[in-house]
């Protein structure tokens, strides 16, 4: 019989734990009901602390959840880097990105929102954005457009929030008739000191890094952070000012693939659509038909998102 070092027998124990280990995690795992939904990043509140904790524990599965920017998440998907069960978008874009990869059928409306400016609280400038409201104050595109005010904003190649920050921008020029406005709030469209990742960008501006941001009222509600209400004309949430002002902006960048594309305002409707490769398909399609149900919807509520609009995408 071999006689093994002190060093040897260890090495060998602690080997033979970790397999064991592993292979009680796989099957775990694999016998576990655990509903993976995939999210804009901007819903990380509402998703991971309010609707998948309260469909688990009524429902009695796992849930797991992973944020992103919406387009970025939808390429992932639909390239099967990432394998979800339910996939919830703001804007129909992203959810078009998976239709044309066969993985959506149908998408479900299960929440709205509009745009915003947020701030920091203990930022410099809070008091003028606070009272950019009122009569005779500062207008908030003119604070926005202070020197050494630090903006942020997310990526709009990969996540829509990027894209209609650029909007609400273009939106203000003629509303306000400032021409020139976005440029000299932004930059260039692709402005490395502004863009940070969408699930990122709130976090940065609680943490002070940022004076104001882009945001969707909902996420900044969740947030519990200060924001600026934007008329409804240039915060992309009514759909009767879609003929008359959203659909007359526009602007190209070069997108993920080197191709010059053009992108057009989208309504701020958030979409939920069960992937077709899911893991759980009748576990995701219960979690779909959640997302419309009175205790859900009064979460979203509760976090500040409006009710759905608009009919189910690709409904037949």
């Amino acid at each position: 019989m071999q006689t093994l070092s002190p060093y040897t027998a260890r090495k060998r124990y602690l080997t033979s734990l970790l397999l064991l280990s592993s292979l009680g995690f796989f099957c775990q795992s694999a016998s576990a009901d655990t509903l993976t939904v995939t999210y804009a990043g901007s819903m990380g509140v509402v998703m991971d602390n309010g609707l998948g904790p309260d469909f688990a524990k009524k429902n009695h599965v796992d849930y797991q959840g992973q944020g992103q920017g919406a387009y970025g998440m939808a390429r992932l998907l639909a390239s099967k880097k990432v394998i979800a069960d339910v996939f919830v978008s703001i804007t129909p874009g992203p959810i078009e990105v998976l239709k044309q990869a066969g993985l959506v059928d149908r998408a479900q409306p299960v929440a709205s929102t509009r745009m915003v400016i947020a701030y920091n609280p203990k930022s410099r400038f809070a008091q003028q954005f606070a009272q950019s409201g009122d009569d005779n104050k500062t207008p908030w595109w003119k604070i926005l457009s202070e020197p050494g005010l630090r903006f942020g904003r997310t990526d709009p190649t990969s996540d829509p929030q990027g894209q209609n920050i650029i909007f609400t921008l273009k939106l203000a020029e003629r509303y306000y008739q400032q021409p020139g406005l976005a440029s000299t709030i932004m930059g260039d469209l692709i402005n490395p000191q502004q863009i940070a990742a969408e699930g990122g960008l709130l976090a940065r501006l609680e943490a002070g890094q940022v004076d104001a941001a882009s945001g969707y009222e909902s996420a900044t509600r969740s947030a519990k952070l200060p924001y600026v209400v934007l008329p409804d004309q240039i915060n992309l949430s009514n759909p009767d000012y879609s003929q008359q002002w959203y659909d007359k902006v526009n602007f190209t960048l070069v997108d993920h693939t080197g191709q010059p594309k053009t992108y057009h305002p989208q309504p701020l409707v958030f979409y939920a659509a069960v992937l077709n490769n899911a893991p759980h398909p009748e576990l995701a399609q219960q979690f779909v038909r959640y997302l419309t149900s009175a205790p859900a919807q009064q979460i979203f509520k509760d976090n500040g998102y409006d009710q759905p609009k608009g009919k189910a995408l690709y409904q037949q």
